[in-house]
């Protein structure tokens, strides 16, 4: 008989603020994009340190919007990362570009520099999307040496990365434009929802024509754009849960660090890397198996939350395939067959940690 999950792996917390703040809103009778929104992009960009922040609906909105504020479109190529979620590259299809894939890093399962030269030589791409993954920043120097050696435009996608920094400085600074979204297994949640920022006015500009028909003039359209608005409603738990970000963060750092310190002498399991420069924030806790269904299957008997992210690599799936694409990507397809997720989350008591500690060590590999 399988034990009830008792650890899960993710579980957002949502606080007595959140609450009032989104009562306030709803008392109001203003639910679009209004006040509350305004002062969580504000305060956004004041956390990030950049000029402009523009609120969506969802992260993928904000990919598709910002590739369209930086004028990618058809006939473009976009290099990025085979091995992350598909909105990635969905964005890219519909801002009518072409995504071109490059491998990644086994270790930091990032994308590889050298694949990305690579890439980019090949196919002449005119942008590149990094994705830090599980709140493990990319490699930006050697990223921002490749930018500017072939005079790319440069996207950060941040959806797993808030707070995360290389070298001292946060992601989401480094490239023309960078996204985030607030999905609720993210390091911090609007439920749904969405952040496009920029250093450049007038992408930011022409971002905000894109995500609310409004911005231009009431009925006025300078561009064929979109309602991908946030409303106030998820403002409203945005920003309590900004303010607490860096709180959780610390929490996720230590409970990765417990985990680390207690699972990296077994042979049999490859506990994350955290390269000399970067600040990992740890939206997912992910190890490498090769028994690993074996182990999955392990950790539902103890009752451990666990969960496999991207096993299938984006190129090989069906809608990716009847575009023609397909191609090897040795790091990556490895990952797909050995990642596992295990819960790290800032709810996690210590009896919680010493159960996932425990019943991992209890497992035995073949």
């Amino acid at each position: 008989m399988r034990t009830a999950v008792t650890v899960p792996i993710a579980q957002p917390i949502i606080g007595q603020e959140e609450r009032r703040r989104i009562l306030e809103v709803l008392a109001s009778g203003i639910l679009v994009a209004d006040r509350m929104v305004r002062e969580f992009e504000d305060a956004f960009a004041t956390y990030l340190g950049v000029p402009h922040a523009v609120a969506t609906s969802s992260g993928t909105t904000a990919l598709q919007v910002a590739l369209e504020a930086l004028g990618i479109g058809a006939g473009d190529r976009v290099v990025t990362t085979p091995f992350t979620f598909a909105a990635t590259s969905h964005a890219v299809v519909h801002a009518g570009a072409r995504p071109v894939f490059a491998d990644v890093d086994p270790r930091t399962f990032n994308l590889d520099p050298a694949a990305v030269e690579v890439a980019v030589r090949e196919s002449g791409a005119r942008a590149l999307i990094v994705v830090h993954l599980f709140g493990l920043p990319c490699d930006m120097a050697a990223m921002g040496e490749i930018v500017r050696r072939h005079h790319l435009l440069l996207i950060e996608d941040c959806a797993q990365a808030h707070g995360a920094a290389f070298q001292g400085r946060k992601v989401g600074t480094f490239g023309h434009a960078a996204i985030f979204s607030f999905y609720p297994t993210k390091n911090m949640t609007t439920g749904e929802g969405g952040m496009i920022v920029t250093a450049d006015p007038e992408v930011a500009r022409r971002a905000r024509l894109l995500v609310d028909p409004r911005f231009g003039g009431e009925y006025v359209y300078d561009v064929i754009g979109y309602n991908f608005r946030m409303t106030d409603v998820a403002a409203a738990m945005g920003l309590p849960q900004l303010r607490r970000l860096d709180g959780h963060n610390a929490a996720r750092r230590r409970n990765a660090h417990l985990l680390t310190e207690a699972l990296q002498d077994l042979e049999w399991l490859q506990v994350p890397l955290e390269p000399a420069g970067t600040y990992h924030v740890y939206t997912q806790y992910t190890v490498r198996v090769r028994e690993r269904e074996a182990f999955m299957a392990h950790l539902t008997e103890e009752g451990i939350g666990h969960k496999i992210f991207y096993p299938l690599l984006i190129p090989h799936t069906p809608a990716y395939r009847r575009l023609g694409y397909g191609g090897a990507f040795p790091a990556a397809e490895t990952l797909t067959r050995e990642v596992l997720s295990l819960p790290v989350h800032p709810a996690l008591s210590p009896d919680d940690l010493q159960r996932i500690i425990d019943a991992v060590r209890r497992f035995r590999p073949r």
